[in-house]
């Protein structure tokens, strides 16, 4: 039996059974069953459909961000802002389904035409971070693809996938289109690996696991999309707006409590301003409240589990800081939030916490920066501040990173495409480019 507890309080909120491997098969078959029928409706009709899914979901907002709030701990403004935006990704790809189209090539003798084809069945393996966000952004592209999914929630944040699954139904998307099963990862989620019928696996998770299925997926030459860790750097030149800057840097790694790939937890500032900039970021960082994540005035709420709790303690106790701030006592997995100055070689400045700490690390130039920014196994995202926009361009195109921002720490959007370099993953999500990693090319001469 899975326990599921809140964060804030370590009650016991839902008790769900254990799925297993068959349990997998059979939503494996539905989802094959359906495949014809969904692939078969008009482009217009399973944009409608998708168009009403999107509307259902945003009928529940309220619903769906307490369910994220109790099981994950994020502060319900948090919660609710997600829950808004799962439908605003349905409402984008159910826009895509009709605009994804092939092309005609001339070439001699005849003419040569391009199909996007569906790939079948698809496995959609998402995090415990952002459970019900992830999970759109990966039903959006599937099913306006023309695919039949299996969405493997984590299993310790289940509950609002499970109900996206159940709005699906209401939104009236045919039965076997969309299955969620809950259960681990080491099994459940394997079988989709290893199950013959599921045609690609799309996983957001961590690099270590990540790992893992490319190494299952290879047996069957199977597609496989990634998005993985991340170590992101924030650089911060002198010529740089530092209030902005130093105001923004608190939420662009204490926001969900650290528990985000995409966090800057890397700070690096140009020696010259490292003293002021510091003074401006322990500032900003002092009004970032920690407490109940039912309050609409709370910042950061708890980690989610006690067993994350303590990786990061490992990573945290009796580390010197600058700057810790206050975090509720009693029950709940609480975490206060810590910004530190370790010597270059520390493990905090080069691994992924996934919690609320950053380190600041000052650099004498251009190439200073580049050089520390690309010394990680991580790409995923990171942030430039300047105001010489030369130098903007210069940097990000020097970044080994591959979803960046210029005087902002928001990169991340549905309409543009997300990913990473190196061992923060493979393919991408978001945008029209993602149709292409859930569709097969096809390609048709016609002699003249």
């Amino acid at each position: 039996m899975l326990v599921l507890r809140n964060p804030a309080t370590e009650e016991v909120i839902r008790e769900l059974p254990h799925a297993t491997v068959d349990d997998i098969d059979l939503a494996v078959a539905k989802a094959k069953a359906a495949g014809p029928a969904w692939r078969a409706i008009s482009p217009a009709d399973r944009s409608r459909l998708m168009r009403r899914f999107a509307d259902t979901v945003a009928d529940h907002v309220e619903e769906l961000a307490l369910l994220e709030t109790q099981n994950m701990g994020m502060p319900i403004g948090s919660a609710r802002w997600c829950a808004n935006a799962v439908s605003d990704v349905l409402h984008y790809f159910a826009g895509a389904v009709e605009k994804h189209t092939g092309s005609s090539i001339p070439v001699a003798g005849g003419i040569d035409v391009t199909f996007h084809e569906p790939l079948g069945v698809v496995g959609l393996i998402t995090p415990w971070n952002f459970p019900m966000l992830m999970a759109s952004w990966k039903i959006g592209p599937a099913l306006a693809a023309g695919n039949t999914a299996v969405l493997k929630p984590a299993e310790i944040t289940p509950l609002t996938s499970m109900r996206l699954g159940e709005l699906a139904l209401e939104a009236g998307i045919p039965e076997g289109v969309l299955n969620v099963v809950v259960g681990p990862g080491s099994t459940v989620g394997w079988r989709l690996v290893e199950h013959p019928d599921v045609r690609k696996v799309a996983f957001t998770g961590s690099t270590a696991v990540g790992k893992r299925l490319m190494q299952g997926c290879a047996d069957q030459v199977k597609r496989l999309t990634l998005e993985l860790g991340g170590k992101s750097a924030n650089i911060v030149f002198a010529d740089a707006d530092l209030e902005k800057a130093a105001a923004s840097a608190p939420g662009a790694v204490f926001d969900n409590s650290g528990q985000d790939c995409c966090a800057r937890s890397r700070v690096l500032v140009q020696r010259s301003v490292y003293d002021r900039f510091m003074e401006l970021f322990v500032d900003a960082a002092k009004a970032f409240t920690v407490g109940d994540p039912m309050h609409p005035d709370t910042a950061m709420g708890p980690l989610v589990t006690a067993d994350h709790l303590a990786r990061v303690r490992k990573y945290t106790d009796g580390l010197e800081t600058v700057f810790t701030g206050d975090a509720p006592s009693g029950p709940g997995y609480w975490h206060p939030v810590m910004i530190a100055t370790p010597e270059y070689g520390h493990p905090v400045c080069h691994e992924e916490v996934f919690g609320p700490l950053v380190v600041v690390i000052p650099f004498d130039d251009e190439a200073d920066a580049i050089r520390i920014c690309n010394d990680s196994d991580y790409g995923l995202s990171g942030s430039v501040w300047t105001q010489d926009g030369a130098k903007a361009i210069r940097v990000v195109r020097a970044m080994e990173a591959g979803t960046l921002s210029v005087n902002s720490n928001s990169s991340v959007r549905y309409s543009t495409p997300f990913g990473g370099f190196k061992q923060s993953g493979l393919g991408r999500e978001h945008s029209m480019h993602v149709l292409d990693h859930y569709t097969e090319l096809k390609n048709v001469f016609f002699a003249t």
